[in-house]
């Protein structure tokens, strides 16, 4: 990676702290048993958390974290360019 992500801690994966998360730019991911679900990019963190609450597939998470960037575009590609790497091309569960 171009730069080190300053992440936040992992956070439990509920609409209680999803409201605590900012609003401004950056990227999340999230997970289920120690397993990446969705990666992504935003100009508005919270919100974008706040939408996957109601999608079957990333409702499973149990936890997540976030990093706040201007440049989320970016980070987000190296994050799924990296993750591509280390499963054989694959794409989080729910990206795909």
């Amino acid at each position: 990676m171009s730069e080190s992500i300053s992440w936040s801690d992992w956070l439990d994966y509920n609409s209680e702290t999803i409201n605590k998360s900012p609003t401004k730019p950056g990227v999340f991911m999230m997970h289920a048993a120690m397993k990446i679900l969705l990666i992504q990019g935003t100009e508005n963190i919270r919100k974008e958390l706040a939408d996957t609450l109601s999608n079957d597939c990333t409702a499973q998470a149990t936890r997540f974290r976030y990093t706040i960037s201007e440049q989320y575009q970016k980070i987000y590609q190296e994050l799924i360019q990296d993750y591509k790497n280390r499963h054989e091309g694959k794409l989080p569960k729910c990206m795909e």
